[in-house]
């Protein structure tokens, strides 16, 4: 039951993983906690870039409202990212959070360097991932007030 006060628009997320079952999981996540928000998902760091500038094949790509990132992977690496997205005047305000398997002090010292919104370490166990990606959620469209797109 959603609350009266929160807007029930869905919000788009664009999840940035190269994991086939962690971008599984948390589509099961988002499924199973009756997120009605758009969960779109590139695999690469270049990939992302594209999407976010809208380049080809993104074209017609919708702003995301949120974007969930993984440090780790493949073209492009998730501080990259990281770092051109909040270099970028028109992409710096979306919050991004850097969900990873990296518990390393250096990672997370350097995604909040970069500016990143919250840090958080992917749970290895099913039933915890669920639980983490539906607490972001929860966070992030009932508690925060995002900009508008």
């Amino acid at each position: 039951m959603t609350h009266p006060l929160v807007e029930s628009l869905p919000i788009e997320v664009l999840l940035v993983e190269d994991d086939p079952g962690d971008v599984l999981m948390t589509r099961e996540a988002f499924e199973e906690h009756k997120v009605s928000n758009r969960l779109r998902v590139v695999s690469d760091g270049a990939e992302a870039l594209a999407y976010l500038r809208r380049e080809a094949p993104y074209e017609n790509a919708a702003r995301p409202d949120l974007i969930l990132l993984d440090l780790n992977l493949p073209k492009r690496d998730g501080r990259e990212v990281l770092s051109e997205i909040k270099a970028d005047d028109e992409l710096c305000r979306i919050p991004v959070v850097v969900l990873t398997t990296s518990q390393a002090d250096e990672d997370i010292l350097r995604s909040y360097q970069l500016h990143a919104n919250a840090y958080v370490t992917k749970p290895v166990d099913f039933d915890r991932f669920v639980a983490v990606v539906r607490q972001i959620d929860e966070f992030f469209i009932s508690v925060v007030k995002l900009p508008p797109r």
